[in-house]
């Protein structure tokens, strides 16, 4: 990669991992889930009007949107609401990848290699040890949701990948318009008419600066970026740089938020980024084979 795009590749990670702190700080402001709509409506307009529609059915565009607008950020955003530090989350949600490779092979049947039948293992192991003692200080709610989370991420990119070979940045700006009306419609369920009502006529100058975060730089821009890397380059060469946002999650939980990290944590943490290193990372070889793509954030 040159430098320029090695640059582009850690802009973008840091923005994702920063990500979590921003959620952490908005819902503190906003009902957790419509902070998820207003992010997936500024996501989709007015680049809807702008992008051509995907050249994919149409079940799978409202499928992505589901899964991933909908499920994982109602998921990730209530967890982090309800108590899971945003470094924490940062760290845990990656293991996504894990579940991506799993559903895979149960859903498109593709065999995993054994590096990464071990990575998963150890991976797991990280999430088994941090919940041992995350259970403690979180919660089982907010450690459950992050990890069912991370399941509709998992989903999410199998869905993608049945997409095939189009463009990514049109199929997620079109997913992401899906997910805006049912988030819209779960938080005034949850949190009632008035509350939603009164958080849309009553935003603040930081709230809206929040939001576009989220939009703009997280989702379309990061997106945008990381589609165009992995079309430039093999996927074994972008992939690996996810593993930096849990690094640039925790680095701005702990500026920003405050927040502490203990011992046993960092040693899950050890273990999952060894189990994602082992996983999206592999040997060249001398045939050319297809490398797992492992999703960016």
């Amino acid at each position: 990669m040159s430098p320029r795009d090695i640059l582009l590749a850690l802009l973008v990670v840091t923005v994702w991992g920063v990500n979590f702190t921003v959620i952490k700080l908005s819902v503190a402001e906003l009902p957790p889930v419509l902070v998820a709509a207003l992010r997936f409506f500024f996501a989709a307009v007015p680049a809807v009007f702008f992008v051509r529609r995907p050249d994919a059915p149409w079940r799978l565009v409202i499928a992505y949107g589901l899964f991933m607008g909908v499920a994982l950020y109602a998921l990730l955003n209530l967890s982090i609401y309800l108590g899971m530090p945003a470094s924490l989350a940062s760290l845990v949600l990656q293991v996504q990848a894990m579940f991506t490779i799993l559903l895979g092979f149960v859903v498109l049947r593709e065999r995993p290699r054994p590096q990464q039948l071990l990575g998963v293992a150890v991976a797991f192991g990280g999430i088994a040890l941090i919940g041992s003692v995350g259970l403690e200080g979180v919660g089982f709610l907010p450690f459950a949701l992050i990890i069912a989370a991370a399941m509709a991420w998992g989903v999410a990119n199998i869905v993608s990948k049945k997409a095939g070979n189009i463009d990514m940045l049109s199929f997620t700006v079109w997913g992401n318009l899906v997910a805006p009306l049912p988030l819209l419609l779960l938080s005034v369920a949850f949190d009632g008419p008035g509350v939603v009502a009164h958080a849309l006529t009553h935003p603040t100058w930081q709230v809206t600066a929040m939001v576009a975060f989220l939009a703009y730089p997280n989702t379309l821009f990061g997106f945008a970026v990381w589609s165009n890397l992995l079309k430039r380059y093999p996927t074994a060469s972008v992939a690996p740089f996810t593993l930096l946002v849990p690094v640039a999650g925790i680095a701005s939980g702990v500026v920003f938020l405050g927040e502490t990290i203990g011992r046993v944590e960092i040693a899950g943490g050890a273990l999952i980024l060894v189990g994602l290193g082992l996983a999206v990372i592999r040997r060249r070889e001398p045939a050319a084979c297809a490398a797992i793509r492992a999703p960016g954030g």
